[in-house]
């Protein structure tokens, strides 16, 4: 039973899932910032209202939020990246080692085939040196 849940956990997208809403919600975050600053920046411009600004706030315009957000946004994507993915991903080969790299069946075939016609074609078999249009075998030519 324990054997099943630790297929599931690890052999499944849930790590993955996990980790994309983590950093979609840290992303959520860092466009909010943006386009707060964005939008004050064009008020700013059009003579609109004057907005609350932060404490830094270069000619004006509210970047203070965004830099915040975004600090904390690659703060989380690291903590993210170093305690669930690193481990997550080492428990994934511990436990489900990669198949060896290795050519793939079809293409194996394919390989067979193709070394099948040759030596047919070069050692004269059936399909070779027939002097039929299209017969590369022939070395015989003119011009």
């Amino acid at each position: 039973m324990l054997s099943g849940f630790k297929n599931f956990l690890l052999r499944g997208n849930l790590v993955d899932l996990a980790v994309a809403v983590i950093i979609g919600t840290a992303f959520t975050a860092v466009v909010t910032a943006f386009t707060g600053m964005l939008l004050s920046a064009i008020a700013k411009l059009t003579g609109g209202s004057e907005p609350n600004f932060d404490e830094f706030a270069p000619g004006g315009v509210e970047v203070g939020p965004f830099l915040t957000a975004l600090v904390a946004f690659v703060i989380l994507a690291a903590v993210v990246y170093f305690l669930v993915v690193t481990p997550y991903v080492k428990a994934k080969e511990r436990y489900f080692p990669s198949a060896p790299p290795g050519t793939p069946d079809d293409v194996q075939v394919l390989k067979e085939i193709r070394d099948l016609l040759a030596a047919q074609n070069a050692g004269g078999g059936p399909a070779g040196g027939t002097g039929g249009p299209g017969d590369r075998g022939d070395t015989d030519r003119t011009v």
